[in-house]
């Protein structure tokens, strides 16, 4: 018979000091960050039809929203710590969790990170000029290849640096930032929004035409790859709805508030990123949006508005967005390194939660360390194509695992169930597998790079199991 003597974490618990406020505006301030102040513009240099660019932000709402119903079930079921990981664990085998939270680490959340960073530094530039992704501090030539580190790569480094710092100091502090950062940038987008159409110089013809598939990539590309891609962009900004379910054990009345927070923060993010859209075409035509400088197409819309007053008031808003964005992200990433390193299957120090101040300081410190490399790797645009399409693979693949739940587990608590079962969910997982399809087919080299991240998982899986296998056995003793 075996004894355990020593858990592979620290006896730290997690404190409960979240509410539905605080729940709502992790979502909300995750959500809303550099996206719908950039991928306008990235996404007209794809598509030149107004009608075509307000149905993919409305589309990628409604599939945010009707993913939301359906992750409320699952964050209900397990209202721990890990949220996704924990979710696909359960529902298919431990390999699928730690895929995810791998790719996680890898990709999505250090990627959104580095690249919702880079988009803080990118607005900074406006105030500082000689900071920019053009603008080099040093090249470095590697293997035939020049690397350019660039002032924005460092500013956005300085930026993870400060906030990985205040969220270790506690998970109130890290609400407190994210509940005054996100009611200020919702209130700078209102009145945004509202300016645009009451005191802009705009026209409504800029919706004009409203469905004629004007894509001026159509032909090479394909119309299908065309509008994937381009909702990839859109699909990046309305990301990281999840991040609330990771944070599950610090909630109060998870089973509650969770689902409601999820719900009420896609749907108030659709509206507001549906409506921005609509301000930035009556404002400036479609086409003029693609060539706009550096993409920076909400500070361009503010400068039209209200010339130089304008520019300066809504970059300080985009700043404090992608600022209080980034606190989001990094708040929550690290509680489901946390999670999968308690189950074995990560770093062990990452299980680790600082005895003061109750959180998982080492995996912050993971976290910012290589969201700090990614940021230096890769463009803002690459980015957000395959950290987009690695995000909207495991969705829909949690979303799936609602269903194998429902069938394997009939007799799981749920305290929540997703409305109108199972269309809804059936509904989200077919449109995400056809912008999965043909973002591969339109930008097949950064899907590929997701995927490869994606498969170096596997040994990296096999290693951890069978180290924790090894300790599990070394845990115990004989009696």
């Amino acid at each position: 018979m075996g004894k355990k003597i020593e858990n592979n974490y620290n006896q730290v618990e997690f404190v409960k000091g979240l509410g539905v406020v605080d729940a709502t505006n992790i979502v909300i301030g995750s959500m809303i960050g550099s996206g719908i102040f950039i991928a306008p513009s990235l996404m007209a240099g794809y598509i030149q039809t107004p009608g075509i660019l307000i149905f993919l932000w409305l589309i990628g709402g409604i599939l945010t929203v009707f993913g939301a119903l359906s992750y409320g079930e699952l964050a209900s079921s397990f209202p721990r710590a890990g949220g996704q990981y924990v979710f696909l664990k359960e529902a298919y085998s431990p390999i699928w969790g730690f895929l995810y939270g791998w790719t996680l680490f890898l990709v999505i959340q250090s990627g959104f990170i580095a690249a919702v960073a880079i988009a803080f530094s990118k607005f900074l530039g406006v105030f500082l000029p000689f900071i920019g992704e053009e603008k080099a501090i040093f090249t470095l030539s590697l293997f035939g290849q020049n690397f350019i580190f660039s002032s924005a790569q460092l500013a956005s480094i300085i930026c993870i640096g400060i906030l990985t710092y205040l969220n270790i100091l506690g998970v109130k502090s890290g609400a407190l930032i994210q509940n005054v950062f996100t009611f200020s940038k919702v209130g700078a987008i209102l009145l945004l929004i509202l300016s645009a159409f009451l005191i802009g110089k705009g026209s409504f013809q800029n919706f004009i035409p409203l469905v004629k598939p004007v894509l001026p990539g159509s032909i090479s590309m394909g119309l299908f790859a065309a509008l994937a891609v381009a909702m990839s962009k859109a699909l990046f900004a309305y990301d990281a709805w999840y991040t609330v379910t990771f944070v599950a054990e610090e909630v109060r009345n998870p089973h509650k508030n969770i689902p409601l927070s999820m719900f009420f923060g896609t749907g108030a993010v659709t509206l507001i990123y549906t409506l921005t859209t609509m301000a930035y075409l009556f404002i400036i035509p479609i086409d003029k949006m693609a060539i706009v400088p550096e993409n920076r197409i909400g500070a361009s819309v503010a400068e039209s508005i209200l010339a130089q007053p304008g520019l300066v008031f809504i970059t300080i808003a985009i700043l404090i967005s992608t600022f209080g964005c980034v606190n989001g992200l990094i708040l929550a990433g690290p509680r489901l390194y946390y999670a999968m390193a308690r189950d074995g299957l990560f770093f062990k120090k990452a299980s680790f939660l600082h005895r003061e101040y109750k959180t998982p300081h080492v995996s912050l410190i993971y976290q910012g360390i290589w969201s700090s490399i990614l940021s230096i790797s890769g463009t803002y645009n690459d980015l957000l194509t395959y950290t987009a399409f690695a995000s909207l693979l495991f969705n829909s693949m949690t979303v799936g695992g609602l269903i194998i739940l429902r069938y394997r587990r009939p007799d799981l608590q749920r305290p929540y169930k997703v409305l109108f079962y199972p269309f809804l969910p059936l509904i989200y997982i077919a449109i995400a597998l056809f912008f999965i399809v043909y973002i591969i087919i339109g930008d097949p080299l950064n899907s590929i790079k997701g995927l490869l991240l994606i498969g170096i998982g596997i040994p990296a899986y096999l290693y951890w199991r069978t180290r924790g296998i090894k300790n599990l056995k070394g845990n115990y003793r004989q009696i």
